[in-house]
């Protein structure tokens, strides 16, 4: 599923990554997988995807945005609720207070200077999962965020990823 544009002389032409940090830091790159895997294993994959998609969003890394987005319509995501994710807060009626809370975790992790993550946002979540996997949610909310500032200091191009690339 790589990006062909029929009127490619219309698009700006790509910008190319800074460096190629995982070849750079195999070590790092190797543990940060590890991490990732840890962190979202039993969870449903769906919502860890919302998650990915919305903490991408907020850290505006297109590499993140292309690759999750693609995973999560590969996993049987609707594109419409992929497209309100960004304004969640107005289309709360297209998921469950179960993802709404962990959408809003998310947020409040992802933007840490915004007062930190407010006790009713914690607790909301809290009502909503059980303390181990209140633990993973947040593990998947940190390790995307690892992502994010990795793929946006290097300057990775979106738009060539296909679902299964890294799995």
């Amino acid at each position: 599923m790589t990006t062909t544009h029929e009127h490619s002389a219309a698009y700006a032409p790509e910008h190319s990554p800074r460096m190629s940090w995982a070849q750079q830091v195999p070590e790092v790159y190797k543990a940060i997988v590890a991490l990732e895997i840890a962190s979202k294993k039993g969870m449903d994959p769906l919502l860890v995807e919302l998650v990915k998609i919305r903490a991408s969003q907020l850290n505006h890394c297109a590499f993140c945005l292309d690759m999750h987005t693609k995973d999560a319509i590969a996993a049987g995501e609707s594109v419409e609720r992929i497209v309100q994710l960004s304004a969640w807060e107005e289309s709360r009626h297209f998921y469950t207070e179960k993802e709404a809370a962990a959408i809003e975790l998310t947020e409040a992790v992802t933007v840490l200077t915004d007062g930190f993550v407010p006790d009713e946002v914690y607790e909301k979540a809290a009502k909503h999962f059980e303390e181990k996997e209140l633990a993973q949610l947040i593990a998947v909310i940190s390790t995307i965020n690892v992502w994010n500032r990795f793929a946006v200091t290097t300057r990775m191009v979106p738009g060539h990823y296909t679902p299964g690339m890294y799995h």
